[in-house]
């Protein structure tokens, strides 16, 4: 429930700021990713006991790698998104979204 409302208002927020900041000629957009493996689950984001479900909870049945977000973030900082305004992508393994 938590990480659900804290999603809906990121997405909301990104849109009426970019509504807000589009006219000054800011395209502001978001990425909203799922979970990703990286060093920090390792290291300290997730008990180890919890690193071989970490991620199967999504409907491919795996956590993402960080290589697998790096195209949505090119995408938004690049000339072919010129047209894209208030969106979030999601890089989420298929999991619904608030």
């Amino acid at each position: 429930m938590d990480d659900a409302t804290t999603q809906a208002s990121i997405n909301i927020f990104t849109k009426g700021l970019a509504q807000r900041l589009v006219p000054k000629g800011i395209r502001v957009k978001a990425v909203a990713p799922g979970p990703i493996r990286t060093p920090l689950q390792v290291g300290s984001g997730q008990p180890k006991e919890a690193l071989p479900e970490f991620g199967k909870d999504t409907p491919l049945g795996r956590a993402g790698q960080p290589a697998e977000l790096a195209p949505a973030y090119s995408f938004l900082a690049s000339t072919e998104s010129s047209f894209v305004v208030g969106a979030t992508l999601n890089v989420n393994g298929g999991s619904t979204t608030p």
